[in-house]
């Protein structure tokens, strides 16, 4: 595969005689980020390229004059004139837009992203808008707007965990200045890991997934932090209900360096202990980057990530979990059309468990920890014909759970269950090329190579489907990185746009994508005891096809986007557990494994409006996610537990005048599925097991909700330094009692008393948040 690309590399470069590049950097003026995605427009040719994600553009073009336009939503456009004779290296950078309350002017955009992008089933989150939004306890969260994109489903209100196009939570890869993020909640699922302050750009792709993307079956969320002011030193801070942040940031040599630091900690559990409670409960978390440009051909940037949970309960039982990442990332400019970045990444997550008893005290600790080396090639060939290629390598170590005693009477003993580790290679191509005004292609594909590797012992069963009678017939051992299985993927990538007519498209794609890391869980409900193990001897790679197809369409000037698609997604060897699967503390987790089938489709409209005073979107998804597991089910289809037949959301924000801003929000969506007990045997006349007579067989109520916030911004905040805002919000306006899930217990009375025999049981109804109001006070300098 290398060799074709430098045949490409080559072949390209020889046609490209007698051409020249332009190429640069598209910047902030305030504060010098780097810009991403911003159109570069030639008015001449009528065509254009844009910012790659690290802010670079190159442009090849004939000898001549031209006129660039350089333009992004939030920015004023800039007009720039070129004469080429030879190659020309030129920085831009962008003043932020004023905002106009009298009047909104709307100019014509060279290129719209929305019908002209060959991408599809994708969506760029902007910060601005989710600040505006209302958050739940007034603390801005991407991960909940994301929630409300077409084809995403939540579980139910108060968790961060999303699934798209009918794939599980752990389907999803989660990446913070690349690195992977394995938990993104905070507070089970009340806030995410992702601080709003720091937050530069974020993109998530439902479908076309570009091939240097891999890992994961159902979608990627790409969030990229803010490389620090480095023109002047300024910072913001917010004072919130449940917890506060802190920001800084600026230069460490004007123009050439720069940093951010930035911290949240929640206090809820500095009034319990105030109170004399012991019941307490904390988050915190902390975004550090750096970076320093040597020249315009190489950058270096270090970010840093370190967040996590504490919970304990009268200083006898507790938990904890938390994410820490690294990156180190170096831009590196080799010819005037061919960058690269190079990234060396580590990623940890861990949580433990712990039990202060006598007789049954006990500590629980796993974790999942990965290095990686990455290196992304960008050839720009023409402005018609972009080339991306690059290999990535990722050593990991799976820690699936370490259990100890912790006095000299517990019960329990030592256990250690064997680390699992693993090495997994990617090498990609991708080939943007638009063939006419009309037609554009992307076409690639990623090889995949996972080995499975040792240090390791491996059980031989006589039917590893057997989790009752367990027969061990063999034990294999494997050395230090002695290879114990390997499992060889391509996946092929491919999408297509054709234009209409000027504000019209229809694209297409389709992909393939390869998993190997699984996650043993047994709900939807993000906890910590989350254990990831790779694909092995017996857990084959999980494989997902999907095609997609969508109607995409612009209106008045480009002021309102709309767009529809339809998908169908397979995905083969998706991992289940069996009918009361023992999943922790145990040796034999072989047994429980179960891998089938998984087959999604759905229907996904957008309309969205992001200019002017009133700005937001609509979203509605129809989607229907089936499975079938031997083993599970009586090996009947049925239904994922995060299947929602329809959801509808809606989210509106609107500038008054420069004092007051107002947001809104409503979602709803039909009710999930979940396994509860039909019946009951009866043994002896005491003991009682439920019965369960189908797998997500019954349906939760339907979900429905709506939030508002103001937001208010003293007029006096234009001539200090010092800018604050007051941010108030309204969750769940009316108060429904949505549910959060059904459980069975013992009937009783208001006292908790057990009515009658004892034997006959109840379902009850857990519903989460009531009208919860919120106030957050911002600063910003």
């Amino acid at each position: 595969m290398l060799s074709g690309v430098l045949i490409l590399l080559f072949g390209h470069v020889s046609m490209a005689q007698g051409k020249y590049t332009l190429n640069g950097y598209v910047k902030d003026a305030e504060n010098g980020e780097e810009l991403i995605g911003v159109t570069v427009y030639i008015k001449e040719l009528k065509t254009g390229t844009a910012t790659n994600v690290y802010g670079f553009y190159a442009l090849s073009l004939p000898a001549g004059d031209y006129n660039i336009i350089y333009s992004s939503i939030g920015y004023q456009s800039i007009e720039k004139t070129v004469s080429l004779s030879g190659n020309v290296s030129m920085n831009v950078e962008l003043p932020v837009e004023v905002t106009t309350i009298d009047e909104v002017v709307i100019t014509d955009k060279p290129i719209d992203a929305n019908v002209t992008d060959v991408k599809m089933s994708r969506n760029e989150i902007s910060i601005q808008q989710v600040k505006k939004l209302p958050a739940l306890f007034g603390e801005p969260d991407i991960i909940k707007t994301i929630q409300m994109m077409p084809g995403v489903i939540t579980a139910g209100e108060g968790t961060s965990s999303f699934f798209v196009r009918g794939g599980s939570a752990d389907q999803n890869l989660i990446l913070i200045d690349e690195a992977p993020v394995y938990d993104p909640s905070h507070l089970f699922g009340l806030f995410s890991v992702f601080n709003a302050d720091v937050i530069k750009d974020s993109e998530l792709y439902k479908g076309g997934i570009p091939a240097r993307f891999g890992g994961r079956l159902s979608s990627i969320l790409d969030v990229r932090t803010k490389d620090g002011n480095n023109k002047r030193l300024g910072g913001s801070a917010g004072i919130g209900l449940l917890a506060s942040r802190f920001m800084l940031e600026g230069p460490i040599k004007k123009e050439k360096s720069s940093f951010i630091i930035s911290g949240r900690r929640s206090y809820v559990d500095l009034f319990l202990k105030a109170a004399g409670k012991e019941n307490l409960v904390h988050f915190y978390d902390v975004n550090a980057k750096a970076n320093w440009k040597h020249n315009n051909n190489n950058r270096f940037f270090v970010a840093l990530y370190l967040g996590r949970d504490v919970f304990s309960f009268d200083d006898a039982f507790g938990f904890d979990w938390g994410n820490a990442t690294a990156t180190f990332r170096w831009n590196h400019l080799f010819n005037d059309r061919l960058f690269s970045n190079t990234s060396i990444i580590a990623s940890n997550f861990d949580y433990a468990l712990e039990f202060d008893d006598p007789v049954q005290g006990f500590k629980w600790t796993s974790n999942l920890q990965e290095l990686s080396i990455k290196e992304d090639l960008n050839y720009f060939i023409t402005p018609k014909n972009e080339l991306d290629f690059g290999y990535h390598l990722t050593y990991r170590r799976f820690s699936p759970g370490e259990i100890s005693p912790t006095t000299e009477a517990s019960i329990f003993e030592p256990l250690k269950i064997q680390n699992d580790y693993a090495l997994d290679h990617a090498l990609y191509v991708n080939n943007e090329q638009q063939l006419s005004n009309k037609l554009t292609l992307s076409y690639g594909a990623r090889l995949s190579i996972f080995q499975n590797i040792g240090k390791s012992e491996v059980y031989v069963y006589e039917d590893p489907r057997e989790n009752i009678n367990i027969n061990k017939i063999d034990t294999l051992y494997f050395d230090n990185f002695e290879t114990i299985k390997t499992y060889i993927n391509i996946e092929p990538r491919f999408a297509a746009r054709y234009m209409l007519n000027p504000v019209s498209s229809i694209k297409l794609s389709y992909n393939r994508m390869v998993q190997n890391t699984h996650l043993i869980s047994s709900g939807t409900v993000p906890i910590p005891f989350n254990t990831w193990s790779p694909s092995n001897y017996y857990l084959k790679p999980q494989l997902a096809d999907q095609v997609a197809v969508g109607y995409f369409r612009n209106f008045k000037d480009n002021t309102f986007e709309f767009s529809v698609e339809s998908y169908y997604k397979d995905i083969d060897n998706v991992t289940d557990f069996a009918d009361n699967a023992e999943i922790f503390f145990n040796e034999d987790l072989a047994t429980e494994y179960r891998q089938g089938d998984s087959w999604s489709y759905g229907l996904e409209l957008m309309l969205q409006k992001k200019e002017g005073r009133l700005t937001g979107f609509a979203s509605y998804t129809w989607s229907k996610t089936q499975r079938k597991v031997p083993g599970v089910n009586l090996d009947k289809p049925f239904l994922a537990n995060y299947d929602r037949r329809h959801v509808l959301n809606l989210a509106a924000t609107y500038d008054m005048n420069e004092k007051w801003s107002f947001g809104a929000n409503f979602t709803y969506s039909t009710g999930r599925p979940i396994t509860v007990p039909a019946g009951r045997y009866e043994y002896n006349d005491v003991y009682q097991v439920d019965l369960i007579s189908e797998r997500n067989g019954y349906l939760l109520p339907d979900f429905h909700r709506m939030d508002l916030s103001a937001t208010l911004t003293p007029r006096k905040n234009k001539e200090r330094k010092w800018k604050t805002n007051w941010v108030f919000s309204l969750y769940n306006v009316y108060s429904r009692k949505n549910a959060f899930t059904i459980y069975t217990r013992l009937k009783q009375d208001e006292d908790g008393n057990v009515i009658g025999d004892g034997k006959e049981k109840e379902a009850r109804l857990i519903s989460l948040f009531p009208l919860l109001p919120s106030v957050t006070y911002n600063i910003q300098f």
